[in-house]
């Protein structure tokens, strides 16, 4: 839960580098982590934006291995923004980005309609696993630096993945 995050922040505005800049921009993807209500739900958001972006872009053959790359920028950048904002601090949400784009990344479908379904759903599975982190999710966050930030939310969309496929199992076959 987002309840148990850090708010204080651990280094003052002073002692920044730009390097730290530079991980506060990812950490928080791109300042979507500056929200003052519901951070989380907002980081979730910028991954459905650009799993959207790269869908409809025709470049869905690059999101695998652009979600690698987001994923250890994630992990690097979590730490290393940790020292600025504290222990898993609710600004950071590149781990929800992560985690959405795990949750909706095969969607495919053949009508717009369907497509804008299943990723609704599979926001709102992302966001339920997120915020509940069955077993073994809480232990997750015990890893340190910015593994332990990203792996809960690696594990929730994974869930949601499942969940989602299911769920698509399901109702075809219900169908």
């Amino acid at each position: 839960m987002e309840t148990s995050k850090t708010t204080e922040p651990a280094l003052s505005t002073e002692a920044r580098t730009p390097l730290d800049g530079i991980a506060v921009a990812i950490a928080t993807a791109g300042g979507a982590g500056f929200a003052p209500k519901a951070p989380g739900t907002m980081g979730s958001l910028v991954g459905v934006g650009l799993f959207g972006l790269i869908t409809y872009s025709g470049w869905y053959s690059i999101y695998w291995p652009l979600l690698a790359a987001i994923l250890a920028a994630g992990v690097w950048s979590a730490g290393h923004v940790e020292r600025i904002y504290g222990h898993d601090a609710s600004k950071i949400v590149i781990d929800e980005v992560i985690g959405q784009m795990i949750t909706i990344g095969f969607v495919r479908s053949s009508g717009t309609s369907a497509i804008a379904i299943d990723v609704i759903l599979g926001f709102l599975l992302f966001r339920f696993f997120d915020i509940l982190k069955p077993f073994p999710l809480r232990r997750l966050e015990r890893l340190p630096g910015g593994l332990g930030v990203v792996a809960d939310d690696v594990g929730a969309g994974i869930y949601g993945l499942i969940f989602l496929i299911f769920l698509k199992l399901l109702i075809a076959r219900i169908a």
